[in-house]
Formats: structure tokens, C-alpha cells, sequence
């Protein structure tokens, strides 16, 4: 399948998911499309995001380019993008903190749609909420998603799963929790009282625990830039370099040195 020339954006990302489909690699659609989904808020987006397994990068970078297309990996840790003229996708598969990767667990359930009149899947609210939960840098922070995410969808919510995707950041998500009580005062039952009572309980070990000497920040996690202080001037040890995130220094410091390039951050 050739690419067409010349083609709206819509018609660009139409083609993209049929050259997907027709070599049988299986994709999600989130961004922007699975928010309007979930919650009805429409977004105006100069871009359109498909989450792919990083096994599958390769392969549909390999037919996009039979296709006619240009692409390549945009920073090896998590991003590769596919142009056509002055539009592009973006191929998600992990976020840009080096966490979150795609994998079989996100199609198993999934949720089904209609986008530019083909059937589609949309990555579900739960690994939604996972990647936003972490992205609060100084020009874009995403709770307001999150809170709206949960306002939608909460009832069908893998929330044990969800606990299990944040392991050791389950204050990511307990600040999320605690915000939407806060948004949405009336919609606080809407929580799992026992998803609530366990992340306070955990919180009140904490209390009664010595906690780490180690001189760790882990607030780049949530934002790239924001925190290169504590590492560059302070002496912190930077979480990235650790062993369960997909970055070496390498990564580190070209995803650093982006910024100035305003890449989008997941």
C-alpha cells in the first residue's frame, strides 16, 4: 500500500493504520483521540500517537518505508516517528521518563472505537492515567486528564493492575487520587475505598519506618528538566540510571539536551 500524495493529515493517519493493519502489527491509538474517547473533551493536536509493543517498532517503521513513508527512532528509549509532508505519528512505546512500556498486557481487555471511520483500538484509561500520572513539567502538566480520565472511567478501571503498574511510585498515583477528591468532592466515592485505604496504609508504615539514607531524586521521573539542579549542582543520584528504567546516560543526556527542541514529553 502506496503512500497517497498530497493528503490531509486525517487522511495520512487513515492510511498510516491501514498500512498498520495490513502487515498485522498490532497497535493502540491514545493521545489525543482515546482522551475525546473516554471523556468527550475535544483537542485541537498537531500530531496523533499509535502504542506499539518495542518489539514492533522495527517492523512497522520497515513497512511504512515500502510505503513510501519517512520514519525513524526519534530517541531510542521510547519514540520513533513516521512524516508524510508536514504531518507525522508518533510510535509510542515506552514514555519519555524511560518507564511505561507497551506490552501484552495493554490489548487484553481493550477498548474499541471508530476513528476516520475504521475500527480502531484505544490504549485503555488505566495505562492512560499510568503515563500521564508522571508528566508535571513546568509547561504541561497532566492531572487535568487524569482527574477527567477518572471522572469517566473509574468503574472500569483494572485498579489491582493499575497498583501493580506504579510498584514502588504508588505516590504518583496517591497524589492523583487525593487531587480528583479534591476536583471533584461529590465523585470521591467513585475511588475504591480499598485502593484508598491501602495507599494510606502505606503511608502510615512509612511513618513509623527510618526510610533511605540514600541521596536519591527521583523528580525525574516527573519532569526532565526541572530537577537537573538536585543532579547537575546538588549531588543526587538520578533514578533514570536505575535498573528498572529503559535509559542509559546516553538517553539521559540526549533527552536532556531536547529540551530546548520542545519535544513532546510522555
Amino acid at each position: 500500500m502506496t503512500a497517497p500524495d498530497h493528503v490531509s493529515s486525517d487522511a495520512f493517519y487513515q492510511h498510516a493504520m491501514q498500512v498498520l493493519q495490513e502487515a498485522k502489527i498490532d497497535f493502540l491509538v491514545g493521545g489525543a483521540y482515546a482522551l475525546r474517547h473516554y471523556t468527550g473533551i475535544i483537542r485541537d493536536t498537531k500530531d496523533f500517537d499509535i502504542f506499539l509493543r518495542p518489539k514492533d517498532i522495527e517492523p512497522a517503521l520497515n513497512v511504512f518505508q515500502k510505503s513510501g513513508y519517512r520514519g525513524g527512532v526519534a530517541f531510542p528509549h521510547w519514540l520513533a516517528k513516521v512524516h508524510h509532508g508536514e504531518n507525522f505519528i508518533d510510535l509510542v512505546y515506552r514514555a519519555g521518563n524511560g518507564l511505561c512500556e507497551v506490552d501484552d498486557a495493554w490489548f487484553s481487555p481493550v477498548e474499541e472505537g471508530t476513528l476516520l471511520d475504521m475500527p480502531v483500538r484505544l490504549c485503555p484509561p488505566d495505562v492512560m492515567i499510568w503515563q500521564k500520572a508522571y508528566i508535571m513539567e513546568r509547561e504541561r502538566f497532566d492531572g487535568g486528564d487524569i482527574a477527567h480520565l477518572l471522572r469517566s472511567s473509574a468503574e472500569r478501571i483494572d485498579w489491582p493492575l493499575l497498583l501493580e503498574r506504579f510498584g514502588p511510585d504508588w505516590r504518583v498515583l496517591f497524589s492523583h487520587l487525593m487531587l480528583f477528591g479534591f476536583i471533584y468532592p461529590g465523585e470521591r466515592h467513585r475511588l475504591p475505598p480499598d485502593v484508598m485505604r491501602d495507599l494510606l496504609g502505606r503511608m502510615a508504615a512509612e511513618l513509623e519506618s527510618p526510610g533511605t539514607s540514600e541521596k536519591l531524586c527521583q523528580g525525574t521521573y516527573l519532569s526532565r528538566g526541572q530537577y537537573l539542579p538536585d543532579i547537575e549542582r546538588w549531588g543526587y543520584r538520578d533514578v533514570r540510571t536505575s535498573d528498572r528504567c529503559y535509559m542509559d546516560e546516553d538517553d539521559v543526556r540526549t533527552w536532556t539536551n531536547a529540551i530546548s527542541q520542545a519535544e513532546p514529553t510522555r
